[in-house]
């Protein structure tokens, strides 16, 4: 896992999808952390990611870094919010705490559950890593 989140973490910017009656939705994410030794991500249950993420946890993720390498993350969406996980994240990305807070009745933490990643090079080569 530790693979996944660097790259991650380290690229900074990634992009979501998710679908909602079969239509695709992509949106860019910022925010990952390691918790319950999974992935995990963080929205607000007023925007659509929420919603359509409960009509279908299944979303795929993908990153680019400087070199072009392609990181394809993919899983189901599982909500796990509680005080402990929003503070966690708020501890992580202090940043999140100028929209959410703990109990705020919006923050929203979710794992990914049954994560598959593989990182592809520009020169096609592709390799699975550890989730």
């Amino acid at each position: 896992m530790s693979e996944t989140l660097d790259f991650l973490k380290t690229n900074k910017v990634f992009y979501m999808a998710t679908a909602s009656q079969g239509e695709p939705h992509v949106r860019p994410m910022g925010f990952v952390m390691e918790y319950q030794n999974k992935l995990a991500f963080c929205t607000s249950n007023v925007k659509d990611m929420y919603a359509q993420m409960k009509e279908n946890p299944n979303v795929e993720m993908c990153c680019v870094d400087k070199d072009y390498n392609t990181l394809r993350l993919c899983g189901k969406a599982v909500f796990c919010t509680s005080a402990e996980s929003q503070q966690k994240a708020l501890d992580v990305m202090p940043d999140l705490a100028r929209m959410y807070s703990v109990n705020d009745g919006k923050f929203e933490i979710f794992l990914l559950e049954d994560a598959k990643a593989e990182c592809h090079t520009m020169s096609g080569e592709k390799k699975t890593l550890t989730i």
